[in-house]
Formats: C-alpha cells, sequence, structure tokens
C-alpha cells in the first residue's frame, strides 16, 4: 500500500511528470534511474498504469494514482460497466479503487461510497478529482458504522465485500467476507428494496439462492475466465443467468430440466462445442445448447451433427471420435505438440500428456471426455 508521505509525492506536479515521462519504460529500468526523482515510487505507478491500460483504461488515461493492492482487488472495467441497476441514489458500501463507483455514477445521480481505510479514501477521492466526476461522494467510514443512522434511504445498495482474512486467506462463505452482508442484510432492508452485491467467482449458485430465494443470480465470464457472480437482490427472481461478456448472455429459472439427451453417437458428430465457463458455472449448458447440441452434462462438451450458431461459447469442426486408447493414441501422437482441451476427464493435461508421449504445442488439437461409463478421445481439425 502506499503510504501518505507517497501519496502526497504523487499529488506534487514534480511526480505528475516524472511519472508520465517514464510512462512506457521498463519499471525497472525506470526504478534504478538516478535521474527520476523518487525512482521506485515513480517506477510502481508506471508498472502499474501499464496494466491499467487494459483493465482500467479510464483511470490509466488520465494518470490516475493506483496502489498496488487496491489495483489487484478492483473490478475491471468492463465488469464493473455491465452491472445492471440503475436509479436517482446509490450507497456503495466497498468502495476500494472506485471502480464499480465510478461506473455507478454514470446510472445514478447520487453516489455514496464508503471506504474504511482513511488513505485509500483520499486516494480515489484524488483519483474521481482527475476524472472529472463530481457526482461521488467518498465517505471514510465502515459499513457497519454507517448504516447507524437513521433515516437513510437509497434506490439500490451496492455491495463487494473484502474476501481476504487479515492472514490474506481467500474467503468463499459471503459471512466470512467483510463486511458481513448476511448480518447486515437487516439493517440493509430497512434502507432500500433493492441489494446488488457481487461475489467471488468461487461461490456457489444455489447457495446465493438460499441466502437471497428472490433474487436474481448471474455469472460473469471475460475471455472464458468466470470473473464474478453478481446477486440482484430486488424481488425480481428468481432466475439464473450466464453472461460472457461480448458474446451474449443465457437465462432459465432454478431447477429448469434440459430435454432427454439421445445415447451418445459418434458417428453422427462432425461439430464440438466448448461452452463458456460462465455457463459451466451456472448450471445452465444443457439447458442452453437444446436444439443447437447434444450434451450430457453441463460441465461437459456438447456435440453436433451441424454447424451450431448462437452458442456462447467456441465451436471446433471434428475430424474423428474414438474411445480412449492411450495405448493406441500414443502410436500416432508420441513426439509431437498437442493442444488438450478436457471436459468430465479424470486425468489433468499433464498426465495426458505423459500417457501419449506428446509434449504442449500445436501439431494436434485433441479434446478428452467422459460420457456415461465411456471414455472418449476427440480430434479436432
Amino acid at each position: 500500500m502506499i503510504t501518505a508521505e507517497e501519496f502526497e509525492l504523487l499529488r506534487t506536479e514534480e511526480l505528475r511528470q516524472a511519472v508520465a515521462a517514464a510512462r512506457g519504460r521498463d519499471p525497472l529500468d525506470v526504478a534504478f534511474d538516478r535521474t527520476v526523482p523518487h525512482a521506485r515510487l515513480v517506477a510502481t505507478q508506471v508498472k502499474y498504469l501499464a496494466r491499467a491500460e487494459r483493465k482500467l483504461p479510464t483511470y490509466a488515461a488520465v494518470q490516475c494514482i493506483l496502489p498496488p493492492r487496491a489495483f489487484e482487488q478492483a473490478s475491471s472495467e468492463a465488469t464493473a460497466a455491465h452491472k445492471a441497476i440503475e436509479g436517482d441514489t446509490v450507497l456503495d458500501l466497498t468502495c476500494g479503487l472506485g471502480v464499480d463507483s465510478l461506473y455507478l455514477s454514470r446510472r445514478f445521480r447520487r453516489v455514496v461510497a464508503l471506504e474504511r481505510d482513511p488513505l485509500l479514501a483520499r486516494i480515489t477521492s484524488e483519483n474521481f478529482s482527475r476524472m472529472g466526476v463530481a457526482n461521488i461522494e467518498v465517505v471514510n467510514t465502515s459499513a457497519e458504522e454507517y448504516l447507524r443512522q437513521e433515516g437513510l434511504h437509497f434506490d439500490w445498495i451496492y455491495a463487494d465485500p473484502d474476501r481476504r482474512s487479515a492472514e490474506g486467506r481467500k474467503l468463499v462463505l459471503l459471512e466470512a467476507c467483510s463486511p458481513d452482508i448476511v448480518a447486515l442484510k437487516p439493517k440493509i432492508d430497512r434502507i432500500t428494496a433493492r441489494l446488488c452485491l457481487k461475489n467471488s467467482p468461487l461461490f456457489d449458485v444455489d447457495e446465493a439462492l438460499r441466502l437471497f430465494p428472490d433474487s436474481r443470480v448471474e455469472v460473469l465470464s471475460l475471455g472464458d475466465e468466470c470473473k464474478e457472480m453478481l446477486i440482484y437482490a430486488d424481488g425480481t427472481g428468481p432466475l439464473v443467468t450466464a453472461t460472457a461478456l461480448g458474446i451474449g448472455s443465457f437465462a432459465a429459472a432454478p431447477g429448469a430440466v434440459p430435454p432427454e439427451t439421445p445415447p451418445f453417437d459418434p458417428e453422427r458428430f462432425r461439430w464440438l462445442v466448448i461452452p463458456d465457463v460462465a455457463l459451466r458455472k451456472a448450471r445452465l449448458t444443457r439447458l442452453h445448447l437444446a436444439g443447437k447440441a447434444d450434451c450430457w452434462s453441463d460441465n461437459g462438451f456438447g456435440f453436433a451433427a451441424a454447424e451450431p450458431h448462437g452458442v456462447i461459447g467456441r465451436v471446433s469442426p471434428i475430424e474423428s471420435i474414438e474411445p480412449y486408447d492411450p495405448k493406441r493414441l500414443k502410436r500416432g501422437l508420441k513426439g509431437r505438440g498437442v493442444e488438450i482441451l478436457k471436459r468430465d476427464f479424470p486425468l489433468p493435461p499433464d498426465e495426458l500428456m505423459r500417457r501419449l508421449g506428446a509434449h504442449p504445442g500445436a501439431d494436434v488439437r485433441m479434446a478428452f471426455t467422459k460420457i456415461g461409463n465411456d471414455f472418449w478421445a476427440i480430434r479436432l481439425k
């Protein structure tokens, strides 16, 4: 974390110019450049501003101050922009670096953002000023303290609880995170009927619906990487949605049953569907692929006779499908570079490589899966 002294230094015109001049250079070179004032501090900002060009481009564009830990914990602008809430006023219980508050400010007239760390609250206020944002009030207090006030009302409350323990361990249970939203829920309900809650991608959909029965639960992915789970506890559920940013969304009521899948016939299939991770996490793969591809597991691949369209995921043409026989496969793959995809298959990729006598590469693309009690190897074109 940046110290108070370092924060004040980064606000000076001298260091603002030094950071601007060093951007684009190797941070290690900057750190040891004796001509750069406070070189290590400048180098750290250069490093994180370079990373911000992808994750936080608005912050990078105006050279915001980026504390390393706050940067790592912050939402990306892509996921922050997606949160589908709007109204007149919103309370952000967990401001941090303020990325979610920034995007909430574009859909609400007034944002009150709480940050319990006094220095981070100052840094975030400074950054909002640099970005020209005037409708966010950063308040240096905890959610627990702020919610003790009487007479509060907001259209929405937003929260992204800290999922790290004091010792740095990752926390999954919502009740273990800070603030404890489950414990605060009675106070939240007195202030608003609408809560938007961001959770770890490790959080379970069924657990979300258990804690918030009438909510909409959305699993959000970017680049086939699960980024977060959102709970919209506003009484409009229950509904489960899988969203792959830039690709599409699919939603269904909890407990919806997919149509029965016919027996696996390897001779019939010409296309393999690799469902996006959001579908798998939301357990919506089979429902989404119904009518497009056959699928026997929400964690598995889809198989289609004709090229499927409108799927949330990728499709690849199949060259051949055969029962998994490592000895037979090894005769054709030994010494070759192989790209491995696998779903519902017990062996990790490195063990598969060892058994096939292959190494990572792009000579051959193979997929491995289990359907029923049978194991299959799929060679892709």
